[in-house]
């Protein structure tokens, strides 16, 4: 086990993930600044492409965008491997984090994480947690999304990081084997955002601020379905797709916020960034409302208003758009 480990809880999983590996072996990032600079944040509406028979619908990148991209953007080499025998997958993990006292990130199931609590499991199979050392058969493992480390015995991990589904982990891990010296930040914090804000203004209309009115307008089409148990399946699908799958919605958008006020340490224009910033904040806060108003209507379906609902969303897009508008000209 690794002596000097320090857990910190972050705001979701990846993200926190990645800071603290890279913090650990030598290289001091937050978890805004990981999240940040891999342009993460993104909008998708997608009807056509189902998740629980339900539209797929994301607040951020597609899963191990931030593990993948990490590399190319700073000049780090991170080990990555995925297992066909689980066997090895275990004994190599094993080894990893008893005999060369690494540690270790990996790709999981929230559903078999026995420690999770029971209503907050769901089959989501891409969930990162850390493995810093093994005690008989328990694993020692920090969960970013835990305030406390906690322990998973290698049976029911082993199930977490072999569930089957959409994005299953096939027993993903990874760790830094690099990390570089000198990093132009500036070069690289323009480069992102620029990025993030071309994604965000995208004409693809079921992506980015196009896309949050694509599904604003699915809601309100809602008032006029006689479906009732269907209804209230879409309002809670779409507030667990933004705020029970790592931080949803609302949380991605003050992760944000807090990456563009560390990026004005650099050279970079402070007042566009403030701006913008105040303006995901503000997207951030609507997103809430958002999915509260969500939740309300779908324990009292008869007092249901979808168009308020839609209007809250439309707000939140409308607030982004002017926030990416300033950000595409950094």
């Amino acid at each position: 086990m690794i002596e000097e480990f320090n857990h910190s809880q972050f705001a979701h999983c990846e993200s926190g993930v990645v800071s603290t590996l890279l913090t650990h072996y030598g290289l001091p990032i937050s978890e805004p600044m990981a999240f940040g600079i891999t342009s993460t944040l993104s909008f998708v509406f997608l009807p056509i492409v189902k998740l629980n028979n339900m539209p797929l619908i994301a607040y951020r990148d597609l899963p191990k965008n931030i593990v993948k991209n990490i590399e190319k953007i700073l000049g780090v080499k991170v080990f990555k491997k995925q297992y066909k025998d689980i066997l090895e997958a275990n004994l190599e993990l094993t080894r990893l984090v008893e005999d060369e006292k690494k540690l270790v990130g990996l790709q999981t199931s929230v559903f078999y994480l026995p420690y999770m609590p029971e209503n907050m499991r769901f089959h989501f199979n891409a969930h990162n947690l850390l493995v810093y050392g093994k005690s008989g058969k328990n694993y020692k493992v920090s969960d970013p999304v835990f305030e406390d480390v906690v322990e998973c015995s290698e049976k029911d991990l082993t199930t977490a990081r072999f569930a089957k589904g959409v994005f299953s982990p096939k027993g993903f891990i990874y760790y830094p084997t690099y990390i570089p010296t000198n990093i132009d930040y500036t070069f690289i914090l323009k480069k992102a955002i620029r990025k993030n804000a071309k994604s965000m203004l995208t004409p693809f209309p079921f992506a980015g601020v196009k896309g949050m009115r694509r599904l604003a307008k699915s809601i309100e089409k809602l008032q006029n379905n006689k479906d009732v148990r269907y209804v209230k399946n879409y309002l809670t699908h779409v507030v667990r797709m933004q705020e029970e799958i790592g931080t949803g919605g609302g949380g991605f958008r003050f992760l944000y916020a807090a990456f563009l006020q560390e990026a004005k340490a650099y050279e970079l224009d402070k007042d566009k960034l403030q701006k913008a910033s105040e303006l995901i904040t503000e997207a951030g806060d609507t997103l809430r409302l958002f999915a509260l108003k969500c939740v309300e209507s779908a324990k009292k379906i008869e007092k249901l208003n979808a168009k308020e609902i839609s209007e809250i969303l439309v707000k939140a897009s409308i607030f982004e758009e002017e926030a990416f508008k300033i950000l595409k000209t950094i």
